[in-house]
């Protein structure tokens, strides 16, 4: 790459740089599939463990072996592995304290960046309206900022748009990670897989989830509105009314053909 021309004021020429820095590589159609895979699988293993999926364990965990040596998958080994060792009932049962009974580690992102106040039910309607506008509908039951959700609409529609709702809620993100490691569940490994696809953590990111870890997300006692024909609750209190079914399968890798849906 050619310098910046001397003329270019020196405050422009070191955030042009930073930028150009930051800009993540163009993926080849082959890592392009991968990715999607792995995002899949992500959003495969952290929907509720029911009786599907359970039986569904010895064919993911083979298609978690077959993935090309990366950072995520030695981090979805690591999940596989205890996994495919669990009872059911055991399995049910972790899932269900980690995700709804606490707080910290709850897989409702928006409730991270707005807490208890009006503004989570305008991003959930924005986040919603985000996935009609690429062509694709939430099926699953669930809110569209449940995490096997937004993971999968990722998957679908690729890196740039479709990892925005991952990328606007990373610091989320990481405090679920931080909360799933200081409780040593399994669970940390699918964030942390999540995490190694993500830009690298700045100190600002740092900062804000030791901020939000010590004081929570902004509260809002009057004026939550409905969602969707229901009320939604913060973390903790939501359940929803049915538990979607899983994708059994770790999809295919998409085809060059392939697109929203």
């Amino acid at each position: 790459m050619s310098p910046l021309p001397g003329t270019v004021p020196a405050i422009v020429r070191a955030r042009l740089r930073a930028a150009t820095t930051r800009r993540p590589p163009r993926l080849t159609p082959e890592e392009a599939e991968q990715r999607a895979l792995v995002l899949r699988l992500l959003s495969l293993l952290l929907q509720y463990p029911d009786a599907e999926l359970v039986a569904a364990r010895p064919t993911v965990a083979a298609a978690v072996e077959a993935l090309p040596p990366s950072p995520a998958a030695t981090e979805l080994a690591g999940f596989t592995a205890w996994f495919t060792a669990q009872e059911p009932e055991a399995l049910e049962q972790h899932y269900v304290e980690m995700f709804d009974l606490r707080r910290k580690s709850s897989l409702y992102l928006t409730y991270y960046l707005h807490g208890d106040t009006r503004r989570r039910g305008m991003a959930l309607l924005a986040l919603a309206q985000s996935y009609r506008a690429a062509g694709w509908e939430n099926g699953s039951g669930e809110l569209p900022d449940h995490l096997p959700v937004v993971l999968e609409f990722a998957a679908l529609s690729g890196p740039g748009a479709g990892e925005a709702p991952l990328r606007r809620h990373r610091r989320g993100l990481m405090l679920i990670h931080q909360a799933l490691a200081d409780a040593a569940s399994p669970y940390r490994h699918l964030l942390a897989a999540l995490l190694t696809l993500m830009p690298p953590v700045t100190e600002a990111d740092l900062a804000a989830v030791a901020e939000l870890a010590a004081e929570g997300p902004p509260d809002e006692d009057v004026g939550l509105e409905p969602y969707a024909g229901g009320l939604f609750a913060p973390p903790g209190t939501f359940v929803p009314p049915d538990r979607a079914a899983p994708t059994l399968v770790p999809p295919s890798p998409p085809t060059p053909s392939d697109g929203p849906r």
